[in-house]
C-alpha cells in the first residue's frame, strides 16, 4: 500500500502519466465534463473541496501556469485568494468561463471535487521536474 501522497489510485495514474504542458482541472460540482475525463471524487455538498483537492494535488504535482475563470474575482474572490496563495509562485491567466468551458477539451483529466462554490474551477500546466 503506498503511504504518503495521493491514495486515490485514478488521479495517481493520471499524475503520472501526465508530460511537461500537459494539462489537468479540478472542477465544482457544476462543470460539465467529458464522461471520459472525469474523475469523480465528489461525496457530498461540499465535500471534498475544491481547496482540499487543489493542496493535496500540489504536494504530488509540479505545476507552471494555472489558468481561472475572470469572474472568480468577482464572484468568489475568497476562493481566487485561496488559489493564489497555494500557487504563489505560479504564472497564473484569466480568462472568461465560456472560454474556461471551451479549454477544458484541451486537458487530459478532470477531478470533480464536491465543490459548490461559484467558478471553484482550474486548469493547471504540467511543470517540467528535471
Amino acid at each position: 500500500m503506498k503511504l504518503n501522497g495521493i491514495v486515490n489510485s485514478t488521479i495517481s495514474k493520471a499524475l503520472v502519466e501526465l508530460g511537461h504542458t500537459d494539462l489537468i482541472a479540478i472542477g465544482d460540482l457544476g462543470l460539465p465534463i467529458e464522461e471520459d475525463k472525469k474523475i469523480d471524487i465528489s461525496l457530498k455538498m461540499g465535500s471534498p473541496s475544491f481547496i482540499e483537492v487543489l493542496d493535496e494535488l500540489l504536494k504530488d504535482f509540479s505545476v507552471e501556469k494555472y489558468i481561472l475563470a475572470e469572474e472568480i474575482k468577482k464572484e468568489n474572490p475568497k476562493q481566487e485568494e485561496n488559489i493564489k496563495n497555494l500557487l504563489k509562485d505560479t504564472k497564473g491567466e484569466y480568462i472568461s468561463h465560456e472560454e474556461f468551458k471551451k479549454r477544458l477539451k484541451d486537458v487530459k483529466y478532470v477531478i470533480r471535487t464536491g465543490e459548490n462554490t461559484a467558478y471553484s474551477n482550474i486548469i493547471l500546466q504540467s511543470k517540467n521536474i528535471f
